[in-house]
């Protein structure tokens, strides 16, 4: 039985390295893929791609390397002091880094495949084009970050973890990060994916899409945000003295409510910011009225989170 404790501490160690690589690998393959299309199509803009190309694979690969960061600290944990629930706890990080690394490795993928197609439209367009897609995958890194972030406080907690429920706050943090990348991630890949696109259609409408990006995908990020509010709450604000068993529960419940709640709003939002981003390619000069009209239905979408996050508040608060 202790060696299948010991178990989940080299599963979280190799969970969180193995399945961000996997994630990357299929998404360079994409970006690769779009790279040789775009040359076969403008041969005379073969440099500009593969250079286009290199650092869109470069971004997607930083999700490898904070996986493999985790990887490392955890395999320098001093396991001797753990209890039961100490491994039990490394199980939310396996779902923060598991689930957001599967996502991201995938999604920021997708606006550097368009960006080869672009600079092969517009080959003297090429060094905004690459910048144009750096901005939009950096910003879908974000909910990494918070996955890394919350990762590490839950190795930091761990060791000193001692019942189950405490077991299962770690946990819910765990999952209200991972499962709550999803949503926000899918959208602000469809959304860079269509900005990207139409930049290399209409580079006229270079200023006007890079300040509706901007706008979008601060709006399209704000679900992670939620759940990141709520996943600290999880980490730092909860009393660990006195718990009940039913507490871990609501914990659970808590997390889950939150991340499943950012499904449907993270990638809404993406979709409208993207048909929005299409129809400025195409007609620049209604650039107000398109802009004004996705921000209104975006913060509209958004306010669907709030609901979720505000019963997590309620069932964490009022237990």
């Amino acid at each position: 039985m202790h060696i299948s404790y010991e178990f989940l501490h080299y599963g979280a160690i190799a969970a969180s390295i193995v399945i961000s690589s996997i994630s990357v690998g299929i998404g360079e393959g994409l970006v690769s893929w779009g790279a040789m299309s775009a040359m076969d199509r403008q041969p005379t803009a073969r440099d500009d791609v593969r250079q286009v190309a290199i650092i869109g694979m470069t971004l997607v690969e930083t999700v490898a390397i904070l996986g493999l960061i985790i990887s490392i600290i955890l395999l320098n944990n001093d396991i001797s002091t753990y209890t039961i629930f100490s491994y039990y706890s490394e199980i939310g990080i396996i779902a923060a880094m598991g689930i957001t690394g599967l996502v991201i490795g995938l999604a920021s993928a997708f606006p550097a495949q368009a960006a080869c197609h672009a600079v092969a439209r517009q080959p003297f367009f090429a060094h905004r084009i690459s910048a144009f897609m750096l901005i939009t995958q950096v910003l879908i890194q974000t909910p990494m970050i918070s996955a890394f972030l919350v990762s590490l406080f839950i190795q930091g907690q761990a060791g000193s973890v001692v019942t189950m429920s405490d077991s299962l706050r770690l946990i819910a943090s765990g999952l209200c990060v991972g499962i709550g990348s999803i949503g926000p991630a899918i959208g602000l890949s469809s959304f860079a994916q269509a900005a990207v696109t139409s930049l290399g259609k209409n580079t006229r409408a270079y200023n006007k899409l890079l300040t509706f990006t901007f706008i979008s995908e601060a709006l399209i990020e704000t679900p992670i945000i939620f759940c990141l509010i709520i996943a600290i709450i999880l980490l730092f604000m909860i009393s660990r003295t006195n718990m009940q068993d039913i507490d871990g529960i609501i914990f659970l419940a808590a997390g889950l409510c939150t991340g499943f709640g950012t499904l449907g709003a993270g990638t809404s939002s993406g979709k409208t910011a993207a048909m929005a981003c299409t129809q400025i390619g195409e007609n620049p000069d209604a650039y107000h009225v398109i802009s004004r009209t996705s921000i209104i239905a975006q913060t509209l979408i958004e306010t669907m989170v709030l609901y979720t996050v505000l019963l997590s508040l309620l069932m964490i608060l009022l237990r």
